[in-house]
């Protein structure tokens, strides 16, 4: 297009219209100046529209010669993001207008320019400046430090015994119910040690190197029964002796096993340092005791057992027995005995008129739930009891003590005394050292009364300390419940804490739980809900 009177230059990027008023010119629209400047080679440049409409306007009405700046070239532009914690960095592109566009050299230069040397992603480069109009595109990460694996203790039996049961964040027991005894003989392979690694420091974008944390460097326990290093691998536990094989923490044990046919007035009592194994009946009056496991292959007839670890009962326990586990005890029923077990209680059918205490849970009807029930007698436990059938109407009534927990109370309670006796040492030794501050010192006992009393204020915090922690270990008792799979029959008494409700009609299906609000509850499988005891 050619216009009379008006030409375009440009200079240092800028572009300018010169006027020159002619006669011979038709009137001039700002679309026509537009059309100029694009056949002129400017029209990928930043066009001033505002100055380019006004300016048609002098065009057609000024009678002396002007000059006004109508656009301007201007290269693409580029913005780096690094993040605070120089992790990662962001590029933003703005295109050229009829400028010069970012090459992959300008972007490298920017990153070299902010000191970003590292995890530069060269395909990301090439992709924005493929593209030309790009925001927060990610072009260079750091690398975060890899923390070392701690040593780890791989058991290499299918089988065993576990005297460190796990408690998961409802406060149960990964119950496990072993059977058997598992028999290992001597040099055979038990555990092998996974050393630590060092781990892998991470580096930011711009270079600086962020420490790793290593691995936790453990040992085997340095007090392992009846084990030993391989002779050419330290790092590999096997057996020293024949006997049952028992995961501890960072190792195994080896407990020799005692093995006998029955024991009754012709065994004598047992008292073994290790795991035994009968394989008939503990006749009535009859003792065994023991520092692992006991397994009875028969049944417990009045009998006694004490063990250190799990307590198996292929069959019943009966006829006012005494049987009592630090870990666990399972058998097929019992009935009119007394039952305890620092973890578990497992009956695979019932158990009738029994005391039965337990530190976590109790299992009743697990294998045959259409004879399970607790019928009689006394059960105490803190987190769950799972049963079938509660009482009965053809028995008396059905004591159930829930969230309790006889280990922590007396623990409780003795810490409570020497708190009390602490405190009282504390202040009077507090007393006295105002006393000889205010009345003066003549022995020079006020120092060492400071002392003493510093000494006792730590005693006593470290006490407060141990019943805080008491207290987080009760207060798991809140999540205990009763799980009733049938119903409940006849009279039950249920009791948390110092809330007792009896129960004296039938009840459906349901749990019975705690609700720091409302009391204990009772809901049934359709999800109805009734207060048995109010808060």
């Amino acid at each position: 297009m050619n216009l009379n009177g008006i030409t375009l230059t440009e200079s240092d990027g800028r572009v300018f219209l010169h006027h020159q008023p002619t006669a011979q010119r038709p009137p001039v629209d700002a679309t026509m100046l537009h059309t100029l400047l694009q056949e002129a080679g400017f029209g990928q440049c930043l066009l001033y529209d505002d100055v380019i409409a006004s300016t048609a306007v002098d065009c057609n009405t000024k009678t002396t010669p002007f000059e006004v700046q109508v656009a301007e070239r201007r290269d693409a532009s580029l913005e780096l993001e690094i993040a605070p914690d120089e992790m990662a960095v962001q590029v933003s592109l703005t295109p050229p207008l009829g400028g010069k566009p970012i090459s992959l050299e300008d972007i490298q230069e920017a990153l070299k320019e902010a000191g970003v040397v590292f995890g530069i992603d060269e395909a990301a480069l090439i992709h924005a400046c493929r593209v030309g109009q790009i925001a927060h595109w990610p072009v260079a990460s750091g690398a975060p430090p890899q923390d070392g694996q701690d040593t780890g203790f791989d058991s290499l039996l299918t089988l065993t015994a576990d005297r460190a049961p796990k408690v998961n964040d409802s406060g149960l027991i990964d119950y496990r119910e072993h059977n058997g005894i598992v028999v290992v003989t001597p040099g055979e392979p038990l555990m092998r040690r996974i050393p630590p690694t060092p781990g892998v420091p991470g580096q930011t974008v711009k270079g600086r190197e962020l420490p790793q944390r290593p691995g936790f460097d453990a040992s085997f326990s340095a007090q392992l029964a009846g084990v030993k290093p391989a002779s050419d691998d330290p790092n590999l536990l096997e057996a020293a002796v024949a006997g049952q094989p028992v995961l501890v923490e960072h190792g195994v044990i080896v407990e020799p096993v005692l093995r006998v046919a029955e024991v009754n007035m012709a065994s004598g009592n047992i008292h073994f340092d290790g795991t035994v194994l009968v394989e008939g009946e503990v006749t009535h009056g009859m003792k065994v005791q023991a520092s692992g496991d006991i397994v009875v292959n028969g049944t417990v007839d009045g009998g006694i057992l004490e063990a250190g670890g799990d307590i198996h009962v292929a069959s019943g326990i009966i006829a006012k027995s005494q049987v009592r586990a630090q870990g666990a005890v399972s058998a097929r029923f019992a009935e009119a005995s007394s039952i305890f077990a620092g973890t578990v209680i497992s009956l695979d059918d019932m158990a009738l008129g029994c005391e039965l205490e337990s530190l976590n849970q109790i299992l009743i009807g697990e294998k045959l739930p259409q004879r399970g029930c607790l019928i009689g007698g006394c059960t105490t436990v803190m987190m769950l009891l799972r049963v079938p059938l509660l009482g009965s109407n053809k028995a008396g009534t059905t004591v159930v003590k829930l969230g309790a927990n006889a280990k922590l109370e007396a623990q409780m309670q003795v810490l409570a005394e020497r708190l009390q006796k602490e405190k009282t040492t504390e202040e009077n030794l507090q007393k006295l050292g105002k006393h000889l501050a205010a009345t003066g010192d003549p022995k020079g006992m006020l120092q060492r009364v400071k002392a003493t009393w510093q000494q006792a204020v730590q005693v006593w915090s470290k006490s407060l300390a141990e019943r805080r922690e008491l207290e987080e270990q009760m207060a798991v008792a809140l999540k205990a419940r009763v799980e009733v799979v049938q119903g409940v029959a006849g009279s039950v008494d249920l009791s948390v804490g110092s809330k007792l409700a009896r129960l004296r009609k039938e009840f459906s299906d349901g749990v019975v739980l705690i609700d720091p609000e409302a009391g204990v509850l009772f809901t049934d499988a359709a999800g109805r809900s009734q207060v048995l005891a109010p808060a």
